[in-house]
């Protein structure tokens, strides 16, 4: 057993080049979606089963299970002799969501470090490309029904060989994606990531030796494993259950139902989901990697302190996915799995054990990535784009105080990209741009607000797309608070006023200059009754605008003075 010193500068230095590779990605890249959104992450991962080691605490925390995954799909082709094995400066490319993976617009590299002529570990990223081909500019097309639709579907192939480009495999991917000639400079920004991880690695590993740090990460994941434990021991021994409602598919106009029950055995808990919807006909469902992965990160939001390591997601048990949405197979769509079902899997977790553990839970959050991609050719340039905006919303209501306002999204920590560069970039102009006053879900603590905006068209035609959720249901309550606003989504268009069938999706808009979207987005849900809470908050909430007086006598029933 090491001593703990050198246990924790190991552990910090594994950390710093995870959190290195992040910073080199995003400073580097050039679409503002990882630029600026930080839609990307950056891991360490083991030789042997491709588990994690440490990741970036930049990245997001939906990727901490979906690139564990997919590592350990690369290493059981690459024996399997399905994949080519590597060598000295390969990088492989990988986007298949059903090899572990989430969406398509999600694209792995993955490169092997070597350590005297054998692979130590592997590092490995994820950037959300702005398009990947498909249907719709963007990928997020919510009437498709079969994977083709949604764009260029790649498995773990060498994108780099010997430290170089393979031109013929990056001329099979532009030809399939739109401005491709944009992707370059993301591509780089990928590949610079990993080799600054590597270069940052061997340097820890050159100081501490090998054997040293192999007993460190053996040491660390046995670590995190016993405090993950440590925290579940918090948990009343019980059986909990929960539900959370996705709008719909996108292609038939009902809700699908995620029924969870947790279970609380020993020193682990298992995540029964059976009985949730069967798979869908529309992108709405969710592939075993990304479901998985959900689970892992609503325990990191619930017991944040545990170390990010495999050994965090060993006393978690998922069962009961098989025959439902949560468990989707090729050919069945999925653009929707990682930023929207993810965050319904995430509130379902939070409804079930905020009843075991309600110090430690909020109400549930906005729970959407608010997906609105826009494509068209730019007149003034001659330019084809593709715009990807994503939003935030209200947080829940917790048992310290109100959720925040305008928060980014349950699986990541993702911001929207500033107005600025997005009217720099695109031929549109933010009309609007505020919180989503009064949608907070009443409750002793109030739901945080959600955001109000709208985009106009400035030149030229386009086509909108929207995957986004929270719009038939808002954010739930817990513990009698009320639920959060529901998202509403509007698309002004020569003189109408446009809401979508599906409310929360669309796609294939076409837009005229002058036609404008306006989303509003969810507010958090409250915690506990609303009776419970401090009338001066009620009065300076009224006074500060943020709820009318009649919406809050509404929500707050005689807390609010008549008059």
């Amino acid at each position: 057993m090491l001593d703990p010193v050198t246990l924790a500068v190991i552990q910090a230095g594994l950390q710093q080049v995870c959190d290195e590779m992040d910073l080199t990605f995003s400073r580097a890249a050039f679409s503002p979606v990882i630029a600026e959104a930080d839609d990307r992450s950056d891991g360490i991962y083991d030789a042997a089963d491709g588990s994690l080691i440490a990741q970036g605490s930049k990245g997001l925390p939906v990727f901490v299970g979906v690139m564990q995954f997919s590592t350990a799909t690369l290493i059981e082709r690459i024996r399997a002799g399905v994949t080519a094995p590597p060598e000295p400066g390969d990088i492989y490319i990988v986007n298949d969501p059903y090899l572990g993976g989430t969406h398509l617009m999600d694209v792995r590299f993955a490169m092997p470090v070597w350590r005297g002529g054998e692979i130590f570990c592997w590092l490995s990223n994820t950037g959300h490309w702005p398009d990947t081909g498909g249907a719709v500019p963007g990928g997020f097309s919510a009437s498709a029904i079969s994977a083709e639709q949604e764009g260029l579907r790649l498995p773990p192939v060498k994108l780099f060989k010997a430290g170089e480009i393979d031109t013929e495999i990056w001329q099979i991917i532009c030809s399939n994606i739109r401005v491709s000639e944009q992707r370059i400079g993301d591509v780089k920004a990928q590949a610079s990531a990993l080799l600054v991880g590597a270069e940052r690695l061997a340097a820890l590993m050159d100081r501490y030796g090998d054997a040293t740090v192999r007993a460190a990460i053996a040491e660390m994941r046995g670590l995190a494993a016993r405090q993950m434990r440590a925290m579940i021991g918090l948990v009343p021994e019980g059986r909990y259950r929960a539900t959370a409602i996705v709008d719909s598919d996108g292609v038939v106009n009902e809700p699908l139902t995620i029924s969870l029950a947790v279970t609380k055995a020993g020193d682990g808990l298992v995540f029964d989901f059976a009985g949730s919807s069967p798979p869908c006909m529309g992108p709405m469902n969710s592939v075993r990697a990304t479901t998985l992965s959900s689970v892992y990160l609503a325990m990191r939001h619930i017991f944040p302190d545990v170390p990010i390591s495999a050994g965090a997601f060993e006393p978690l048990t998922v069962t009961g996915i098989e025959g439902t949405f949560l468990d989707a197979a090729y050919p069945r769509p999925v653009s929707g799995c990682a930023a929207e079902v993810s965050q319904r899997i995430a509130e379902a977790v939070f409804a079930a054990l905020v009843q075991a553990v309600p110090d430690r839970v909020t109400a549930a959050p906005a729970g959407t990535s608010g997906n609105f991609g826009l494509g068209g050719t730019d007149p003034e340039t001659g330019q084809g784009y593709v715009m990807y905006q994503i939003s935030g919303g209200g947080y829940g209501g917790w048992a310290g105080g109100d959720g925040i306002a305008n928060g980014c999204s349950t699986i990541g920590i993702s911001k929207a990209p500033p107005v600025e560069i997005m009217e720099q970039k695109y031929p549109v102009l933010y009309r609007r741009y505020a919180l989503h006053e009064g949608s907070g879900g009443a409750g002793q603590h109030r739901g945080g607000f959600g955001l109000d905006y709208e985009i106009e068209l400035l030149r030229g035609a386009a086509r909108a797309s929207f995957v986004m959720d929270h719009g038939r249901v808002g954010p739930q309550g817990v513990l009698g608070g009320g639920d959060g606003a529901v998202n509403r989504v509007e698309v002004h268009r020569g003189g109408a006023v446009i809401v979508p069938e599906h409310l929360s999706k669309a796609q294939d808009i076409a837009l005229a200059p002058g036609d404008r979207v306006r989303v509003r987005t969810p507010g958090g849900g409250g915690y506990g009754p609303p009776s419970a809470r401090d009338p001066a908050l009620v009065a300076e909430d009224v006074r500060l605008g943020r709820y009318t007086a009649e919406a809050a006598r509404r929500l707050w029933p005689g807390l609010v003075p008549e008059g």
